[in-house]
Parts: structure tokens; C-alpha cells; sequence
């Protein structure tokens, strides 16, 4: 990802650095290890001072978003799922795996049967197993259902998920509690750190959010003729958005943006034909006259992410109960 400041933003470049990576962390543009400039590289690059960088950076080292390594450089933070690939543990499981493996063999099984053995205990087992509660906490209520609603459709059975937004949490005691006896907790990456705060001991993972299906559709049925307003509720978030209107619209050629509260909104909506506004920023259209097209820049949880990082945790948690165990 290109960290390019794009001085028609109504945006301070400061924050315009900020945004792309804050923003291109949580919406998966920046992975986890990925080296960032120097300080002077990044400068140089943005025509901005050394000084402003570094504060840049500061700022996102604090919130836990990157990370500095010694005679390395700037990177990346790494993203904590609760389970990481190197933990000792999930080594000693491939070990027991492969020893399963390597016991199947030696009775004159073929790969198939014992996979089939595997696949049939696991099918009884997730029969058997215990309905996870998930609270995935966001910025928006309805945004924040949605997202909720798109993680309970991709796990199934496996798990409940429950929408509340950090405003809930914060002045909601009936909301934390309900939090804190969650199995899991889900977040967007720049806001782990604050839900972590809020939620002390509680296990609370990061998953990225791209932007979803309906969106990208939309977007690519804009006429190519027309002109694009962007419009968001956080300044910072127009150097990440424009692009991506951009990318999934690239036959428009006029995309200009602005931040809601803009005192020239109104003319600004009157020189374009469409305005694609993010969410939290439904306010526009309240503005918008007949003639005007309005879309919603929205994201959904990367489904990536809930198969391979969530899941494996749903699985591990949806034991079944000793109980059911002795029972058994």
C-alpha cells in the first residue's frame, strides 16, 4: 500500500498519515510484519517534516498499532488472536497430530481412513459441542448489527453474536457485564486497545473489515460520465476512502471529497452527480435533492479473517462441557 497524501483533501497531512495507516491496518491494506518507511523516507515522500512523522508514528505506537524494532526499523504490530501460530502450544498439537498420523499408518490404515476417523470425532463432537457467545463491538449501532449478523451467519451454529458499540460499553454497566461474560470479544484494529480498556482480562481479537459486496457492486455501476462526492464523518478516513472509491469505480474520472460538517457541503453536493458517504455520515442525506445518487461506503468483517482466526478459537472453546463428558 502506497502511504500517499493527496493534498485536494480537505484533510491536515498529519492526518492524512495518520488515516492511511490506522485505517489500512483495520481494513487489511497493511498486514501484520508489514515494514513501514523510515521516518525521512516517509517525509521525503509526503513532503512533510521529520518532526510531524515521528509524531504520526508515536501516535500509532501508543494505540498498539505498530511496533519498532531495534536497527530493523517500523513494522506492523503484530495482531493478538488469543492464538498464535508460534505459541508452544499449537506446536505440541502438531505433534499429536502427527503422531495420530504416524499410529494410523502403523495399523495399515491409508490417509484416507484415518482423515475419514478424524472427520467422523470431529462431526460428534461439534454435535456435542457447547454454543459460543461472541460480542463484536463497533462504532456505529446499525453498522454494528450488521456486522454482528454477517460473523453469525459465517459461524452457524457454532456461536451467538451479540452487537454493542463502544458508546454502550462506556456508559452501559449492563452492557459491560454482558461483554465481559462473552467467550470472545471482536473489534476493528484501531479501536482493540480502547475495548480492551473497557474490558479488562477479557479476551478481545482484532479482525479486519473490507468493504462489502454490495458496495463494490455499486460502486462499479456508476455511469462513467458521472461525478463522485465523497463524504465521511472522520477526516482521517479520506485518504483511505477516495482510493477506494477509486478502485472499485475506476472508469469515473471526477471523484473529489469532503467530511460532512463541511460548511460547503451543500455546494459541494450540487456539483455532483453521486455521493458515496461512509458510514456514520447518513446525515448527507437529509441534504441531497432528488437528482442525486447516494451510496453507502460500508464494510463487512473479512470473512477471511472468521475462518481462519475466529473459528479455530470457536472450535477450541465449543468443547464439550465435563459434564457431558462423564456422561458420555
Amino acid at each position: 500500500m502506497a502511504l500517499t497524501v493527496d493534498r485536494d483533501l480537505p484533510v491536515p497531512l498529519s492526518a492524512q498519515l495518520r488515516g492511511l495507516i490506522e485505517y489500512g491496518i483495520t481494513c487489511g491494506e497493511l498486514s501484520p510484519g508489514a515494514r513501514l518507511p523510515s521516518v525521512r523516507e516517509l517525509a521525503e515522500e509526503a513532503g512533510v517534516a521529520p518532526m510531524t512523522v515521528s509524531q504520526v508514528y508515536r501516535d500509532l505506537k501508543e494505540a498498539g498499532l505498530i511496533e519498532t524494532r531495534a536497527g530493523s526499523g517500523t513494522f506492523v504490530a503484530q495482531r493478538d488472536f488469543g492464538v498464535s501460530s508460534t505459541d508452544s502450544r499449537v506446536t505440541d498439537l502438531h505433534r499429536s497430530i502427527d503422531a495420530l498420523i504416524d499410529e494410523g499408518l502403523a495399523l495399515g490404515l491409508r490417509l484416507s481412513d484415518i482423515a475419514g476417523l478424524i472427520g467422523a470425532r470431529l462431526s460428534n463432537r461439534h454435535a456435542r459441542a457447547r454454543v459460543q457467545h461472541i460480542v463484536l463491538v463497533g462504532i456505529f449501532a446499525a453498522a454494528t448489527a450488521g456486522y454482528a449478523q454477517a460473523v453469525a451467519e459465517n459461524l452457524g451454529s457454532l456461536a451467538t453474536v451479540e452487537a454493542v458499540t463502544i458508546d454502550a460499553l462506556e456508559q452501559s454497566e449492563e452492557a459491560r457485564r454482558r461483554a465481559m461474560s462473552a467467550d470472545l470479544v471482536l473489534t476493528m484494529a484501531h479501536r482493540r486497545r480502547d475495548v480492551a480498556a473497557l474490558l479488562p482480562r477479557q479476551r478481545v481479537i482484532a479482525i479486519r473489515f473490507i468493504p462489502s459486496e454490495a458496495t463494490r457492486r455499486a460502486l462499479a455501476s456508476i455511469a462513467p460520465l458521472a461525478s463522485v462526492l465523497c463524504v465521511s464523518r472522520f477526516p482521517e478516513f479520506l485518504p483511505m476512502m477516495k482510493p477506494g472509491v477509486q478502485r472499485f469505480a475506476a472508469h469515473v474520472n471526477s471523484i473529489a471529497a469532503t467530511v460532512v460538517d463541511a460548511p460547503d457541503l451543500d455546494g459541494l453536493i450540487g456539483a455532483h452527480d453521486v455521493v458515496v458517504y461512509a458510514t456514520g455520515a447518513e446525515s448527507v442525506l437529509d441534504r441531497l435533492g432528488p437528482q442525486r445518487t447516494a451510496i453507502e461506503y460500508r464494510h463487512m468483517p473479512d470473512p477471511g479473517d472468521i475462518e481462519r482466526l475466529v473459528r479455530p478459537l470457536i472450535d477450541a472453546g465449543s468443547a464439550p462441557a465435563a459434564a457431558d463428558r462423564k456422561a458420555s
